[in-house]
């Protein structure tokens, strides 16, 4: 055979195809090299990733579509690859450092979720007018000794002073000198200096002398006296308070002589009648003295303090003096008084949350009576009508008018509209 048969006929053998089993070979050394070409132990994937991933089994179904299924060895390889690239996801799976991080932003959350709820709580509140920047005062219990005391009556003590409130309105006098012919403020003044001096003779009790110019003020509101008249009406009042308050009341006679027989028996006793029907017979009213017990209680809140209580009865006194504090309410009255006291002695709060709840006044509402006060005080020692000044001067009562006027502090309150 020649040389070119022989080309010819190894170049048809070429061209010829090949027996099963040379094919199938040639196709499995084919797909092993596309195999390798696109994925390799050692090459990474194409795609970019900050997490290692793992192959899924549709990533290997895509790998197996050209050609035919690996061989067993492959597939064993392959295996283990699984099985050291699930191991490695396990330990590269997301760390504590994250999870505390994603703890962290919970609880951050959560955190600015309350604040925001608070804030608008306390918005709310100061729109309400209930948010204060003060710590609140403890409100103190005045009637927690008194529990074991049956005269106290702790039980009613509540709602006695509520129906004395009440009823110190009825019985309230007028604005009466208007209507006063032969009468003015200066006459009524010296009859309760002379007065506050004969109760202080007679050694009566505070409640004769509170009454007697509640008595006196409610009859000269509602009837016109004369002149020569008004020492007789100051009389017969104070006779009737002292009858209805005092156990050993003063007689008729001790009367006429303390009045120097400026009047007969039947003058007084006519003036008695007179009195008691123009009230019709109803004495039993509010005094300041009533509310000047409990308020001094508030005030002295833990124990007793004299001083205060003796400063106390001296503005009280002095308000009997002036008719301008006839006008006002026995219970403002009383608790100017105390007000009055705490300003002169200096007490610190001038004025405490349980003043103010047992009294139901402000300070505010009081600066105008304890002006008044306060410059009775101040003017005593120079007037005309020293009987309450001399009286508090005495060691009896401490000495408490010798105490410096607060007349600058109550300017000062006054001022500032405290």
């Amino acid at each position: 055979m020649g040389t070119g048969s022989r080309r010819r006929l190894a170049s048809n053998r070429s061209s010829r195809p090949c027996s099963g089993l040379s094919f199938a070979r040639a196709k499995k050394k084919e797909a092993a090299t596309k195999t390798e070409k696109r994925w390799r132990p050692g090459v990474k994937p194409s795609f970019r990733s900050n997490r290692e991933v793992t192959a899924s089994p549709t990533f290997f179904g895509l790998l197996g579509r050209g050609g035919a299924k690996p061989s067993k060895k492959a597939a064993i390889k392959s295996k283990k690859e699984k099985i050291t690239k699930k191991e490695k996801i396990i330990v590269i799976s997301p760390d504590k450092n994250e999870e505390s991080k994603q703890a962290s932003c919970s609880r951050s959350s959560r955190k600015k979720i309350t604040a925001f709820t608070s804030v608008l709580t306390a918005r709310s509140k100061a729109a309400c007018g209930l948010l204060i920047d003060k710590p609140k005062e403890l409100m103190i219990d005045i009637d927690a000794a008194d529990t074991e005391d049956q005269l106290a009556v702790v039980e009613y003590v509540e709602d006695i002073y509520t129906f004395y409130k009440s009823a110190e309105q009825s019985s309230r006098p007028h604005d009466y000198m208007g209507a006063q012919v032969e009468i003015n403020a200066k006459m009524r003044a010296i009859l309760a200096d002379w007065l506050i001096e004969v109760h202080h003779k007679f050694e009566l009790t505070p409640e004769t002398l509170y009454l007697t110019f509640h008595i006196i003020d409610r009859y000269l509101s509602m009837d016109t006296v004369l002149r020569i008249d008004l020492q007789l009406v100051g009389v017969s009042a104070m006779l009737i308070a002292s009858k209805y308050e005092e156990i050993w009341a003063p007689e008729v006679n001790d009367f006429i002589c303390i009045s120097d027989r400026a009047y007969t028996r039947e003058q007084i006793l006519g003036m008695e009648k007179a009195i008691l029907n123009r009230l019709e017979w109803n004495l039993t009213v509010p005094t300041p003295y009533v509310f000047l017990v409990r308020f001094l209680k508030a005030a002295a809140s833990c124990h007793r303090d004299e001083e205060m209580e003796r400063m106390v009865f001296f503005f009280a006194e002095l308000a009997l003096v002036e008719y301008s504090m006839a006008l006002h309410s026995p219970s403002m009255v009383a608790a100017a008084a105390v007000y009055a006291a705490r300003c002169t002695l200096k007490k610190t709060p001038l004025w405490t949350e349980t003043l103010k709840r047992h009294t139901g006044f402000t300070e505010q509402q009081l600066l105008d009576c304890t002006r008044t006060l306060v410059n009775s005080h101040a003017v005593a020692p120079e007037g005309k009508l020293k009987v309450v000044y001399k009286k508090y001067c005495g060691e009896q009562f401490g000495a408490v008018a010798l105490q410096q006027p607060a007349t600058g502090l109550v300017k000062e309150l006054m001022k500032t509209g405290k």
